[in-house]
Order: structure tokens, then C-alpha cells, then sequence
């Protein structure tokens, strides 16, 4: 079979996700069951994968999908514990304070506390919280979903407290072969590491400021009473503060202490510079801007969680206490990742599952306390005593966000599977290489010199299958350096701009947009998310390889390793 006919067979069940999704406009819940089995038979009659490694494969998803399920239970535990407490009264109160206007508040919770939470947790946490508390202020949920994914973009890189970078490309680089070539050329892997974090930072540093402008054009375009961009471009020089209030801080982070903090440390930074500059009123828009009536919003807008505060007997808070739970989970999320002592105790709870089917390489594992659901959940009980809740009140919470879990983990229970079986096609009886990969190869092959214009977009393909960045990385960051090796150009910057295109990929991540619209009431709907999301990730991959190729070919960025 050719390698054309291989690589159309590997896109297939990413091209029948989309012609379902976005074309025929049908839910996640309708699709993913059908792009599960055509996956299978693929990987079945195709790849001549075995059936016990399928079912292995399948089962594997089935473990990662319970992690998921527990971040997003933990998210929305959090915030209807909060609404019954009345501390989200208190929130919603406190961003009408520092400003009324709808696109200072996406600013500000979307993109500058999402760039916080996905510097301390990552994983698609940032959009499960950001999503909502923007439904608990007065966005329509639709309009907070899309904010929540488009935030999963710059800071994502440095998710997690560096991650993406510290695991996914350190797992997915032959880290020996290429340390001992480093040693013979007088350099070592840690300072070629450090240069692709460099390189990483950067890119992400120039795309990125523009994101929150990206953010409220498309809210207002797309949820406005006028439906106008020109109300979007309004808060231009706001939204341009905020976009470098993140990156500058970010990217000297990222060149000078390396990539466990970029995004912590410019999301908390960049958090209260641009709180006290909207108090301020400094560069905000004279005119406020606001959403229609909520009785005119259109149906699909709106979730089934809804924030009817009015009808709560909400005690007064004041906002200290009602942000309390927020700064709580910031603040354990990166005690939990930052120390070693702490991480491996919570990390001892884990429930695993070795070599699934006898499948080598195949295993799962859930540690509930270590993930941001254990969290999110340890602040909930905390927020019980802190708020002085009634049992009742707590009840009520626990009850409305149980029920959200079933049709979330429906999606879910196909989507993940249907990654893990495209990953783990590498292990065939026909004796190729895994699908993403072979998709890969056939875009390198095709397009030659200037391959590093389309590594970003290869980048995001991974995201796109897996959900992450850390695991886009992992599968493609070797075959990256490969294809730079025989160009002749630097490994370190193709790899960079695999991680940054990767990045931009969870925007249009399925898992992660069916996890964010869960949150607030909105599965079925996925698909109109995604296709707005697909134009900024469009933006990005884009730009990201017009970078690569001026710095390699322009600008002459090299490594140690170019030539060897």
C-alpha cells in the first residue's frame, strides 16, 4: 500500500470527526461512537493490529476518561458549592467593581486567571474553571466555553508547571543518543533543553499577546446585541496591556529560570497588574459593553446550569472570603506540583493497571488526590467550613454536579478510547509505523525545505487526537528532530515549534471542549465551539511557522547539533 493511501487511511477518523462535528453539525454524543469504531476497524483491517491490543487500547481510554471525569466533577463541585454558599453573589459583585464591561471580565477571569490555573495544573483545567465562573457573572455559556478554550493556548506550553516540556519532550527525545552527541560537540542536554524552552517561550511570547484580542473580538462578533467586530477592536489597547501584562513576564521566565513557571508566574503577575489597571480605568474603553437581555439570547447559548442567585439565600460575604476557595486551589495546586514531598504523597494514592491485557507498553493509572479533581474536592470541604454552610445547602451541590457527570462521561467514554487506539497502532502485524506518526511522515516528505513552516500544524494534530500537549510532544517531538536532522536545519527550534503548535491544538481538542461544556450545561453542542475555535488555532499554527522559518532560514538560529 503507498504511503499516500496509508496516510489518507491514518487522517480518516480526524476527517470524519470533523465532517460530523462541524459539517453535519451533530453532538459529540452522536459522533464519537461512530469515529470510535471506524478507528477500530482501521486499526483492525489496516494496521493489522491485534483485537486484544484494540480492547487493551480501549480500556486504557476507559482510565484516563475516570481522571478526566474527576477534574471535571471537582470544577463543578467548586462552583455549585460556592453558588449555594452565596460566594458567588460576592464574585459576580466584585468583577461589576472592577469593571461592568463583558470584555474586561473575559480578560481578566478568562484569560489572565485561566493563564494562572494552566501554569499551576493544566490538563484542560483552566476552561473547567474559567467556564463556570463566566456563567456565574453573566456570560451565556456557549460564550464562556469558547473564552475557556481559546485561553488553552499560549500558557499551555508551561502547563502544569512546565509539563508539556519537562516530560513530553524530554520522554519524546532519544535523550541519550542525542545528550552523548551534545557532550561531543561541548554542550549536554540540559543547555539544548534549555534552548528549546528559549525558543518556545519566545514564539508563544509574539502570537500570543494578541490573544485577548483575539478573545473579545470574537465575543463580541459572535454574542454581541450588534454582532460587530468594531465593538471587539474598542478594547484594543486593554486587551494588547493584558496580552503582554502575561507574555513579557512569561517569556523572560521561560529564557532566564526555565519552563516550570512561565505561565504561573505571568498569570499571577499579569492577574493583578491588569486588575488594578481596570480599577483604574486605565486604557479601558469609555463605553461600556454588555450581553443582550438573557431572555433573548438564543437557546443554543445557554447551558442547563444555571447561576440563579436571585433565588438564593445568599448570606453577605465579602469578596476575601468568597475568593477564598479560587486562591486555595491555586495555591495547593502548585504546593502539589512544586514539592517533591508533597507530590509523591499524593501521588501514593493510585489506582493502576500494569500491561493491560498482557499488552506491553499498554497501562493506566488514576491518582485521585495528585490530579486537580482531588483538589478542586479537598477545597470543596474546606469551603464547607470556611463559608459556614448548612449540610442541606452542600447536599443540593453535590447533588446537581453528580448529575452532570453522565452525559459528559458518555462522550467521553468513546473519544478517549479512540485516541489511545490511534497511539498505540505502532505495535501491527503489518509492520508500520503508529498513525500519527505515518500522518506525519507523508507531510514531511511532501513538503521539503520548508517543512519547519508546517511542524506547528503536526504539533497540533497531536493535541488535537490526544487532548494534550504533553502527549503531542511525546509522540512527534523525535520524529521533529529527525526531519530537522535531514534538512540540515536546528533541531531545537523545529522541537519548539512542535511544542508551540501543540499548544494551539487544545483549542481544538475534542475531549477538551466536550470537558469545558460540561462544566456548564452545554454537551451537544460541541460543535459549534469548534468551529469558531478552529480560527484562531488556524492563526496560530500559522504564525508560529512563519517564526520558524525566519529564525532558521532569516535569522540563522542553529544548535549544537546541526551538521552532526
Amino acid at each position: 500500500m503507498s504511503t499516500g493511501l496509508l496516510a489518507l487511511f491514518a487522517f480518516t477518523p480526524i476527517l470524519l470527526a470533523a465532517f460530523l462535528l462541524l459539517g453535519l453539525r451533530w453532538s459529540a454524543s452522536r459522533s464519537m461512537p461512530l469515529v470510535f469504531l471506524f478507528t477500530a476497524a482501521i486499526g483492525l483491517f489496516v494496521w493489522d493490529m491485534s483485537v486484544t491490543r484494540i480492547i487493551a487500547s480501549t480500556l486504557q481510554g476507559l482510565v484516563i476518561t475516570i481522571g478526566l471525569l474527576w477534574i471535571i466533577f471537582g470544577a463543578i463541585l467548586l462552583l455549585n458549592t460556592l453558588k449555594h454558599s452565596g460566594g458567588i453573589t460576592a464574585i459576580r459583585a466584585g468583577f461589576t467593581t472592577i469593571s461592568p464591561d463583558r470584555r474586561i471580565q473575559a480578560i481578566i477571569i478568562a484569560w489572565l486567571f485561566g493563564c494562572f490555573i494552566e501554569g499551576a495544573s493544566g490538563f484542560g483545567t483552566p476552561a473547567a474553571i474559567a467556564a463556570p465562573l463566566l456563567v456565574a457573572v453573566g456570560f451565556p455559556a456557549m460564550a464562556a466555553v469558547l473564552m475557556g478554550m481559546l485561553v488553552q493556548s499560549t500558557p499551555v506550553s508551561f502547563g502544569a508547571v512546565g509539563t508539556p516540556i519537562v516530560v513530553g519532550v524530554d520522554s519524546g527525545l532519544d535523550t541519550a543518543t542525542i545528550g552523548a552527541q551534545l557532550t561531543a560537540q561541548g554542550s549536554s542536554w540540559e543547555l539544548y533543553l534549555q534552548q528549546i524552552t528559549s525558543s518556545v517561550a519566545i514564539t508563544h511570547a509574539i502570537i500570543g499577546t494578541v490573544m485577548p484580542l483575539i478573545m473579545v473580538i470574537m465575543l463580541t462578533r459572535f454574542f454581541g446585541k450588534e454582532k460587530s467586530w468594531k465593538a471587539g477592536f474598542e478594547v484594543l489597547p486593554f486587551a494588547i496591556f493584558a496580552g503582554l501584562a502575561f507574555t513579557l513576564p512569561y517569556a523572560a521566565t521561560g529564557i532566564f529560570l526555565g519552563p516550570e513557571f512561565p505561565s504561573l508566574l505571568g498569570g499571577l503577575l499579569g492577574l493583578a497588574i491588569v486588575t488594578t489597571a481596570a480599577r483604574f480605568n486605565f486604557l479601558t474603553p469609555k463605553k461600556t459593553w454588555d450581553f443582550a437581555d438573557p431572555k433573548e439570547w438564543p437557546a443554543e447559548w445557554v447551558g442547563t446550569i444555571e447561576m440563579k442567585l436571585d433565588e438564593l439565600a445568599a448570606r453577605p460575604m465579602s469578596a476575601f472570603r468568597a475568593w477564598l476557595p479560587y486562591v486555595l486551589v491555586g495555591a495547593l495546586l502548585v504546593i502539589s506540583r512544586v514539592f517533591p514531598e508533597v507530590s509523591n504523597a499524593l501521588k501514593s494514592v493510585s489506582i493502576a493497571f500494569g500491561n493491560i491485557l498482557g499488552e506491553t507498553g499498554i497501562s493506566a493509572s488514576v491518582e485521585p488526590l495528585f490530579l486537580p479533581g482531588g483538589i478542586l474536592v479537598a477545597v470543596v470541604l474546606m469551603t464547607f467550613f470556611l463559608h459556614g454552610m448548612r449540610a442541606s445547602e452542600f447536599k443540593a451541590a453535590v447533588k446537581e454536579s453528580s448529575g452532570v457527570l453522565l452525559s459528559a462521561g458518555f462522550v467521553l467514554l468513546f473519544t478517549v478510547p479512540m485516541v489511545r487506539i490511534l497511539i498505540n497502532s505502532g505495535i501491527n502485524g503489518a509492520d508500520l509505523a503508529s498513525m500519527p506518526i505515518v500522518m506525519a511522515r507523508y507531510v514531511a516528505d511532501s513538503v521539503g525545505g520548508i517543512y519547519p513552516l508546517f511542524a506547528p500544524t503536526v504539533g497540533a494534530l497531536g493535541a488535537f487526537l490526544a487532548g494534550s500537549n504533553t502527549v503531542s510532544n511525546m509522540m512527534f517531538s523525535q520524529f521533529q528532530f529527525g526531519v530537522a536532522q535531514s534538512l540540515g536545519v536546528s533541531g531545537a527550534m523545529v522541537v519548539a515549534a512542535q511544542a508551540v503548535g501543540a499548544a494551539a491544538g487544545n483549542m481544538v481538542a475534542i475531549h477538551n471542549v466536550v470537558a469545558a461544556s460540561a462544566t456548564v450545561g452545554l454537551l451537544g453542542r460541541e460543535g459549534s465551539t469548534l468551529r469558531k475555535t478552529v480560527w484562531p488555532t488556524l492563526y496560530y499554527v500559522l504564525f508560529a511557522g512563519v517564526i520558524s522559518l525566519i529564525a532558521i532560514y532569516v535569522m540563522g538560529i542553529s544548535d549544537p547539533l546541526v551538521g552532526v
